[in-house]
């Protein structure tokens, strides 16, 4: 939005140039390695929301449209005009969209490896030439169209998979960063004289650990029957046990000793992102008794069809899903961390906090600051690899995490999302406690 105030002439430059560029008059002053983070994040929300559009009600009939890419069914040998094409162009099209994506984010990933300081040629590739990189960009998304059915969405379907587990431990990482940075920055306020910080603090802990145990309840109720869904009984139980025993370790004496700044208010965090992993598992339990919320073009029998209904992807997990998405990708553009276990985790050395100087001004208009002439300030390799998982995490959230059936005709839900999500969830937790525990496991190391 601040580029829509200079000239039209200083934005086009800015386009072909590096990230301090993209500053104007009406701009606080920032760092240019903040600025590139942000605009990658830009180019990933560019390409949600264009997937999402793909996925939208209605949207079906126009992509049918597109030559080829559903004409007679699918290119796919000996099943043509069996498939529902209602179903598979907007899957189709998600699966290729995040794919470009994917690809995009993978190359920079291995160009920007072992890049150490901005003074590495391959840094200006990193910081600058946005014009060429969104070409790039759109050219990978239109050949991703091209790219023949075959096996290419039940190989990619599993990619999907991993990545999506990957992710989704990165996310929670991020939630503990986030957590800890918002219990400093409240706690260092009450120790300033203020103790309505510590009221505050309070009651977001308060809400965060009751929309916790509510959601522990409605689950209980839509997804459990007395007499069925044991897993689901199994799954709720287990996870509520391990929140509440995080949740008596990170105030422990022996924690508080070595980890002063851990507390309720995190441990609150985890446990309401916990019960939505939980929640969002259930939800793709194949078994419609135990599972309410499986969507209508998901069935069991291979002949079902939702020719002439209006095909619907979104449900209410997903929603969640990619506002939970939203957040961590934006706090991980700016995050400024005095964690020093996330920053490992990150592969980050958390030196991005500090003044900014305030002689970067020319002519009214404020410059990005170089901070990474000595060293970089976060793996340029590891945050595009995020951005990999990223997309695939996206691929799979707007599509439920379902894939086709055999014949293409209706998509199925499996169990191997519910473990994989579940089994997320747990490894998380592990993650978190790592983190209280680990100065008292390693005395000699320096956690500081």
């Amino acid at each position: 939005m601040c580029c829509g105030v200079c000239s039209l002439l200083s934005c086009l430059g800015c386009l072909c140039g590096n990230a301090p560029c993209l500053l104007c008059a009406c701009c606080p002053s920032t760092r240019s390695s903040t600025v590139t983070r942000i605009i990658f994040c830009v180019f990933l929300f560019m390409g949600t929301a264009v997937a999402c559009i793909m996925i939208m009600p209605g949207i079906e009939t126009e992509l049918k449209k597109i030559p080829g890419f559903c004409l007679g069914g699918t290119s796919i040998p000996g099943i043509e005009n069996k498939v529902n094409c209602d179903i598979l162009v907007g899957y189709k099209s998600v699966y290729r969209m995040c794919f470009a994506m994917a690809a995009f984010f993978f190359l920079f990933t291995l160009i920007m490896i072992w890049v150490k300081s901005s003074g590495d040629p391959r840094a200006a590739i990193q910081n600058g030439f946005w014009f060429f990189k969104f070409l790039i960009l759109v050219g990978i998304t239109v050949g991703a169209f091209f790219i023949p059915d075959g096996t290419f969405t039940a190989v990619w379907y599993y990619f999907g998979i991993v990545g999506s587990f990957l992710f989704i431990l990165i996310q929670l990482v991020l939630l503990v960063d986030f957590a800890h940075s918002w219990s400093r920055a409240w706690v260092e306020q009450a120790e300033e004289g203020n103790k309505c910080w510590y009221g505050a603090l309070f009651v977001s802990m308060f809400i965060n650990y009751a929309a916790s145990l509510a959601s522990v309840v409605l689950l209980y109720v839509y997804y459990t029957k007395p007499d069925d869904c044991t897993a689901n009984k199994v799954f709720i139980s287990l996870n509520l046990i391990f929140c509440i025993a995080i949740s008596i370790i990170s105030i422990l004496p022996k924690i508080q000793e070595v980890q002063p700044h851990s507390g309720l208010l995190q441990a609150s965090i985890i446990t309401l992102y916990t019960m939505y992993v939980t929640w969002s598992a259930m939800a793709n339990e194949p078994d419609r008794n135990c599972n309410p919320t499986l969507l209508g073009i998901v069935s069991s029998n291979s002949t079902a069809s939702t020719t002439g209904q209006v095909v619907q992807w979104w449900d209410a997990p997903s929603i969640v899903g990619l506002v939970i998405f939203i957040i961590c990708s934006l706090f991980a553009s700016i995050r400024s961390s005095k964690n020093t276990h996330v920053d490992k985790l990150l592969l980050s050395d958390g030196k991005e906090g500090g003044d900014i100087p305030s002689d970067n001004v020319e002519d009214g208009v404020y410059r990005a600051v170089d901070s990474e002439t000595e060293t970089v300030n976060y793996s340029y390799s590891f945050f595009h690899f995020c951005l990999f998982l990223a997309s695939l995490y996206i691929m799979m959230t707007l599509t439920n995490w379902y894939s086709p059936s055999t014949d293409y005709s209706t998509m199925t839900s499996s169990w191997t999302a519910v473990w994989v999500k579940i089994s997320s969830s747990w490894v998380g937790l592990l993650l978190y406690l790592w983190t209280l525990v680990a100065p008292l496991l390693l005395p000699d190391r320096d956690f500081s």
